[in-house]
């Protein structure tokens, strides 16, 4: 249980995808200027995060090992990744199509979203069981929807601050704003060292 504990924590602070290994960035610069559809967007990176691991997870112990065939992990987990943001999309088209507008192009990007299929690769690369795994994808999918959330009021109040120089408006202060709450992140570095 204890594993499981410092699994959960250190995939939502300590190794956050996208703050601390700088994956998922698309996304989260891209959505993160609303905070409801930051929201969003978490909640569908985490459930593609969920199912995509419970789905990789036993074709490469069950189909690529036997086989010896896991070189194709790759190309199988994005095809299978890829199954999984087909669903969301569908559903929230049919569900929320607010939503479903909001994020635009960044929902079918999550197929190509390097954190999703880092998550996968993370789980077979350090041997995890089937029950750690989902555990680990769920920790890096809520480190997602916290990282995403934080930034999008951060953006929230640059967008609203009045005084910042016109060359570092848009874009420049965007990426200032990433990088100091990335560095934030940092201080959860020795957290289990």
């Amino acid at each position: 249980m204890l594993k499981l504990v410092i699994i959960m924590v250190s995939a939502v602070l300590v190794n956050n995808i996208v703050l601390s290994q700088f994956m998922g960035i698309c996304s989260f610069l891209g959505v993160s200027k609303v905070i409801k559809n930051s929201l969003g967007m978490g909640i569908a990176v985490i459930f593609v995060m969920l199912c995509a691991t419970a789905v990789t997870y036993p074709v490469y112990k069950y189909i690529l090992i036997p086989y010896e065939i896991e070189y194709l992990r790759t190309v199988a987990f994005i095809l299978l990744v890829a199954m999984f943001v087909q669903l969301v999309e569908i559903v929230l088209k049919k569900t929320m199509p607010p939503l479903y507008k909001a994020l635009g192009v960044y929902l079918p990007l999550i197929t190509t979203n390097c954190a999703v299929l880092g998550v996968t690769i993370t789980n077979i690369d350090e041997e995890y069981t089937f029950i750690q795994s989902i555990t680990n994808a769920l920790g890096t999918g809520i480190g997602f929807t916290v990282a995403i959330l934080l930034f999008s009021g951060v953006r929230s109040r640059i967008d609203a601050a009045t005084g910042i120089p016109e060359t570092f408006k848009g874009v420049p202060s965007t990426l200032i704003a990433a990088s100091i709450v990335a560095l934030s992140f940092m201080g959860f570095g020795g957290l289990f060292g």
